[in-house]
């Protein structure tokens, strides 16, 4: 294939996937590797990290860091501080991507952005996730209610304080049924650490 041919063929494959691809990814659907990189080389594609690509044309990610954790970690689910902060229920600013992870996993390889992870049971995993399309990647991140259980569950990890003002804000901000977030409290097995909160929210 000419060149120009092979050029049009990569970026449409480009286009057909949100126009972001890891390497692997794109070699996977018929890109040759020549071909990524004299993209690269020209001008046309961006790399977003070690082995991720996307369209150079593209306008500028909104929430680079969740959509290139996203596509760089597909297994991974946004948790904990960086999910409070996607549901705007927390003043923290997150300075990593939090991702949970099933027990078991091998550590996942991401040199940037900064990630910190957290090895959820599969019950915990499983619950509540959430599909949305940011910067037209599709990330996958836990519900408000089971985030604010996550955070009493990992307390210890991002601080009281933090899992707290999250149950607040959620309270304040979301009108949700508690009952959503007792659900979800029994699930992370902090009914009881967490109720006496919760009554005060009363």
């Amino acid at each position: 294939m000419d060149q120009p041919n092979a050029w049009r063929k990569a970026e449409a494959i480009f286009e057909e996937h949100g126009g972001m691809l890891r390497t692997s990814k794109a070699l996977a659907l018929g890109v040759h590797p020549r071909t990524l990189y004299a993209l690269y080389a020209a001008g046309r594609l961006q790399r977003v990290s070690r082995g991720l690509y996307r369209l150079a044309d593209l306008p500028a990610l909104g929430n680079p860091d969740l959509a290139t954790v996203a596509a760089r970690i597909p297994q991974g689910i946004i948790c904990l501080i960086s999910a409070l902060a996607f549901h705007e229920i927390t003043t923290q600013i997150p300075h990593q991507v939090d991702i949970a992870v099933p027990r078991g996993t091998k550590q996942p390889r991401l040199e940037f952005p900064p990630t910190r992870i957290f090895r959820f049971s599969e019950p915990m995993f499983r619950a509540g996730v959430e599909t949305h399309r940011v910067d037209d990647v599709p990330i996958r991140v836990y519900g408000a209610a089971k985030t604010v259980a996550d955070c009493f569950k990992f307390r210890n990890r991002i601080g009281i304080d933090v899992a707290v003002e999250a149950l607040r804000l959620f309270h304040e901000r979301k009108k949700a049924p508690l009952r959503e977030l007792l659900n979800y409290a029994r699930l992370c097995r902090v009914e009881r650490v967490m109720m006496p909160y919760i009554e005060a929210l009363q």
